[in-house]
């Protein structure tokens, strides 16, 4: 059962050369279990920047061309940098409400978008047991400026692409066990999937093809300007430089 969930798939390309490429520079394969979860979890979150593709359904390899993505985005690209690295992962989606999209998607655009937004998070086999992983999604430089903008906001908070009971301190880093960012504005369980194939053949955003066309070409690059926004608030810090150790 548990090797089904190292099976490549076609949005899980963990064969595609530039996967592969990563993997061998980042040394990835000589680390120890925890150490590998940890190391292609960070680099999800941080330097697969937070915003918006084209569609939900782009492989490994197109969201890691891409450099950026949201929950589903990126979701594909975690999963497929675990399994090539011999960790058993699958996929768990949700509906959210909207409102988590509230200030990412402004005025008219947040007025046409469906009420319920197709969610995933990444489920990790480690230790004998099932981790949710979902913090991931925004990288520390957009929540940092997120942070900065409501920094008068101590509970919880729900927009902007998150969703927690503590919005200073949500549980987005990983020490072995589950991590959040969103969680607190799903409203429908879809349940567990071996893989991302299989969930976005099963469901999709509840949208027409016009609002399709609109976000593809239109809604989604004001959607990642503003994204941009909020992350340049905070201090410009000089461009990782990608450890090659």
């Amino acid at each position: 059962m548990i090797e089904n969930l190292l099976n490549e798939t076609a949005l899980l390309n963990y064969n595609a050369p530039e996967i592969r490429s990563l993997i061998h520079k980042r040394n990835w394969r000589e680390l120890s279990e925890k150490e590998r979860i940890l190391a292609i979890y960070n680099y999800v979150r941080d330097e697969i920047a937070f915003g918006y593709n084209k569609a939900d359904t782009l492989s490994a390899a197109d969201v890691l061309r891409d450099g950026y993505g949201q929950c589903n985005t990126k979701g594909t690209l975690f999963m497929a940098l675990l399994r090539a690295v011999q960790i058993p992962c699958r996929i768990h989606g949700f509906f959210v409400d909207k409102i988590i999209q509230k200030g990412t998607l402004k005025g008219f655009y947040y007025g046409q978008s469906p009420k319920e937004i197709l969610h995933s998070w990444v489920e990790v086999y480690y230790n004998a047991q099932w981790l949710n992983l979902e913090g991931f999604i925004l990288d520390m430089r957009y929540l940092g400026g997120l942070q900065a903008q409501f920094k008068d906001c101590t509970g919880s908070f729900c927009g902007y692409a998150v969703a927690t009971p503590d919005f200073q301190n949500p549980p987005v880093e990983w020490n072995g066990g589950n991590t959040y960012i969103q969680k607190d504005g799903i409203i429908a369980d879809l349940g567990v999937f071996d893989s991302p194939d299989e969930l976005f053949g099963k469901e999709r955003q509840k949208v027409g093809r016009f609002k399709t066309f609109m976000f593809r070409y239109i809604v989604r690059h004001f959607m990642n300007r503003n994204v941009n926004r909020i992350r340049n608030k905070i201090i410009p810090s000089t461009k990782t430089h990608h450890s090659h150790s």
